[in-house]
């Protein structure tokens, strides 16, 4: 609980320092982007600050190219 409230308070840091120079420069786009991974962030920071398990990118793609790789290495014996 402790470690989520950490994160909120940086994040609201985060959003008075930023926001105001991309509102100011009328970036749309880039606000955009900045609110989508700003919540990507936030959402994971919490979600380990919980202890949950969030799985890593790289199993899956391990999992695409392992039979790939296997194939490659039957070949080359």
């Amino acid at each position: 609980m402790l470690a989520s409230i950490g994160i909120l308070l940086i994040v609201f840091v985060i959003i008075s320092i930023e926001v105001p120079a991309l509102v100011k420069n009328g970036t749309k786009q880039e606000l955009r982007v900045f609110w989508v991974l700003l919540a990507i962030g936030t959402s994971l920071g919490i979600a380990l600050g919980f202890k949950i398990h969030i799985p890593n990118p790289l199993d899956w793609i391990a999992a695409v190219y392992k039979p790939v790789s296997s194939l490659i290495s039957s070949l080359l014996q």
